[in-house]
């Protein structure tokens, strides 16, 4: 069994797809109770024969998924794949897919 934490709680948790990982999800949101709405990484298994030639074996991957449904897909990316995208995610080339603040206090008031 894997894990689900926030940095403060820890939970036991697997998806389907990729059991026995440990997951984390942002610390602005919750996990007593559990509340499912936040996208998932965990340190997932070196690369081992992945197609892209880019990715050879030996590559340290990380794992992302959505902690709704446990049966969500799971996408694998090499770590440097993810510190590109989080590079551009503080540098704000996605700020447009933000919540608004509406969306926010919405969302808020349901939990």
């Amino acid at each position: 069994m894997g894990t689900l934490t926030n940095g403060r709680t820890t939970i036991p948790f697997d998806n389907w797809s990729a059991p026995h990982l440990d997951w984390r999800k942002a610390g602005r949101t919750d996990l007593d109770p559990i509340l499912k709405d936040c996208v998932i990484l965990a340190a997932a298994p070196d690369a081992k024969g992945h197609p892209h030639h880019s990715i050879p074996d030996g590559t340290r991957m990380v794992a992302i998924s959505d902690d709704k449904d446990q049966e969500s897909p799971v996408l694998y990316m090499s770590r440097l794949e993810i510190s590109k995208f989080f590079d551009g995610v503080i540098a704000g080339e996605f700020d447009e897919f933000r919540a608004s603040e509406s969306e926010l206090e919405a969302a808020a008031a349901t939990t």
